[in-house]
């Protein structure tokens, strides 16, 4: 038996003007032990999704696994135990589905250079896999990579990614509603076009962004790169309380935004700001303070007495 433990960071993508581009990781974890043992596919989890999502062949890991074999050209494994520890909530806008598809691809890598002696797969070759699997980069790039992330596709369809460190006085929040929501749906709900303006617009709060979150904390400069013009008006009447609680937030000084498609609201919090998150959170938010994940997805081999 060959066994691996992956472990794959939350993520929340866009953070305002960066439509499709901008990612964060986050000190929030799932945790995936996979052998190579048996026949078929068969999975528990623990935590979030418990008793609602696959626990065979339809559970996203396995079939991340299975495409990155494929992928590899190598031949299936022929059973696959897979136990989840999981606290990434699901379709709330953290990027469960990039993790668990991350992990999946990673694990399938890993195995097959312990099995196989070479691990077959380039970063690169992983990050285009799971951008093809989750149909953008945002969330895949930090996931694997950490930090903060600029990602982008080439006019050859190839994603690419840079990797920036935040300044540790910005803290991320996540003000996660019990209330899901999922991104097929969030999705759904955006324009083929949109005015030329409001592209410029994000174009530069996106570029300030990448100012605010990488020097010296400033509230002020935070609050107006987190401006956008792109997605969370549209996508409003699908999760009216998420961008009700941003407008508040906004409105005394808390540079807050819409975490990915919702309907979790991340909002950047620094030394003059804390105190002023909680007051506008009702009892039906549970707030988590977090860290920036700074090195992305982890594997390891346990190790065998």
């Amino acid at each position: 038996m060959t066994t691996v433990d992956i472990r794959v960071p939350a993520t929340s993508a866009n953070l305002g003007p960066g439509f499709d581009s901008l990612g964060l990781a986050l000190s929030l974890y799932d945790h995936v032990r996979v052998t190579l043992d048996g026949d078929g596919a068969r999975v528990t989890v623990e935590g979030e999704g418990a008793g609602e999502v696959d626990t065979g062949e339809g559970h996203l890991v396995v079939r991340a696994m299975r495409k990155t074999y494929d992928r590899m050209g190598l031949p299936q494994p022929a059973g696959i135990r897979m136990h989840c520890r999981n606290s990434i909530p699901h379709a709330r806008g953290l990027g469960s589905s990039s993790a668990a598809v991350c992990a999946g691809i990673l694990a399938a890598r890993s195995l097959a250079a312990a099995t196989h002696g070479d691990a077959v797969l380039s970063d690169d070759d992983v990050l285009a896999l799971a951008t093809e699997m989750e149909g953008h980069p945002d969330n895949v790039a930090p996931c694997l990579a950490g930090g903060l992330t600029i990602a982008w596709t080439e006019h050859d369809g190839a994603p690419r990614r840079v990797k920036l460190v935040p300044d540790a006085g910005v803290r991320p929040v996540v003000l996660v509603p019990a209330t899901r929501l999922s991104t097929e749906t969030a999705r759904g709900l955006l324009p083929k076009d949109v005015p030329h303006k409001d592209a410029s617009f994000n174009a530069g709060r996106a570029a300030l962004l990448i100012a605010a979150l990488t020097r010296s904390p400033d509230r002020a400069l935070l609050l107006a790169a987190t401006e956008d013009r792109l997605h969370q008006h549209y996508r409003a009447p699908a999760m009216p309380e998420s961008v009700d609680l941003v407008e508040r937030l906004r409105a005394v000084g808390v540079p807050a935004v819409v975490s990915g498609a919702g309907p979790t609201v991340l909002a950047f919090s620094t030394s003059d700001s804390q105190d002023l998150i909680a007051p506008e959170v009702g009892n039906d938010w549970h707030i988590q303070l977090m860290d920036v994940d700074p090195g992305g997805a982890t594997v390891q081999f346990p190790e065998t007495r």
